[in-house]
């Protein structure tokens, strides 16, 4: 599929579009938040506790979407909890990608018992829901973000583990694999120059979806007190700061919601999108 091709096939779905101009703002409003962020994230002003959003009665024209419970801007928190957001989606895509595409690429390729001894380590890990085998991860190497990102990881490695060893069992006996393996090409020359390249269709699409996967699992644990611990700005910790006003001030746990709510369903949308447009049977449809 040439470039003009791709971009032809996801221009024509919506949904894609959308998602993709949600990522591409909450990209833009990460990097800018030193810049555009009214105050810094951890500042404190004295007097100013649980002040409402501009739309409610009794806002204050300093604090735009109002301030929290220890009376810090929560606009500037929310910016800032994107940076912290996108960084642990990067993180946790990158760790289990390569990962993933490693032991994928020896299940697929050699097969027999190196297949069998890494899909049922894979069998194991997908036993259990993904958040409860993140919560015994964090809970064995600690609360914190760092922590955080390798159990949200070791939660994605199947996923790509799975989605590699299928691609390369289907592209291992084509005809270009057997005729470069004729030429004497070595095993690591054929996974990595030959196979892996072919296979790189549904790995960009699991990627799209598992930074949606990585920050709605962070967000999670942040929320359970197992991720990133106060006074960082993320938004699961922002959560569950705030579940104490659910109901005498319900925008401190709307707001950081609706930011995880637009950056999961932005990403959910994109990775459709480039599975329909990387999908040669749904083009031919």
């Amino acid at each position: 599929m040439t470039f003009k091709i791709f971009i032809l096939q996801f221009s024509k779905n919506k949904g894609a579009l959308i998602g993709f101009l949600i990522v591409a703002i909450a990209c833009v409003l990460a990097l800018l938040s030193p810049i555009i962020a009214p105050h810094p994230p951890h500042e404190i002003f004295e007097n100013a506790f649980r002040l409402p959003p501009f739309f409610s009665e009794g806002a204050h024209d300093h604090f735009f979407l109002g301030t929290d419970d220890v009376g810090r801007d929560t606009l500037s928190r929310l910016l800032y909890g994107a940076r912290v957001s996108l960084f642990v989606g990067f993180l946790v895509v990158t760790l289990s990608a390569s990962v993933g595409i490693f032991l994928g690429l020896l299940a697929g390729y050699f097969g027999g018992r190196v297949d069998w001894f890494i899909m049922r380590i894979v069998d194991m890990l997908m036993a259990f829901p993904s958040i409860l085998l993140a919560i015994v991860a964090v809970s064995i190497m600690g609360p914190g973000l760092i922590n955080t990102i390798f159990a949200v990881a070791i939660v994605a490695c199947p996923q790509f583990i799975r989605i590699v060893r299928a691609s390369v069992q289907s592209e291992v006996k084509k005809e270009y694999v057997l005729a470069a393996r004729s030429f004497g090409a070595t095993h690591l020359r054929l996974m990595l120059k030959e196979i892996l390249p072919n296979c790189m269709a549904p790995l960009i699409v699991q990627i799209s979806l598992g930074f949606s996967d990585g920050i709605l699992n962070a967000a999670a644990l942040g929320f359970l007190g197992l991720g990133a611990q106060p006074p960082t700005p993320e938004w699961g910790t922002m959560l569950a700061d705030a579940r104490a006003f659910i109901v005498s001030d319900p925008w401190l746990v709307t707001l950081p919601g609706l930011c995880i709510l637009a950056i999961v369903l932005g990403f959910n949308l994109l990775g459709d999108g480039l599975r329909d447009a990387l999908d040669p049977k749904l083009q031919r449809h």
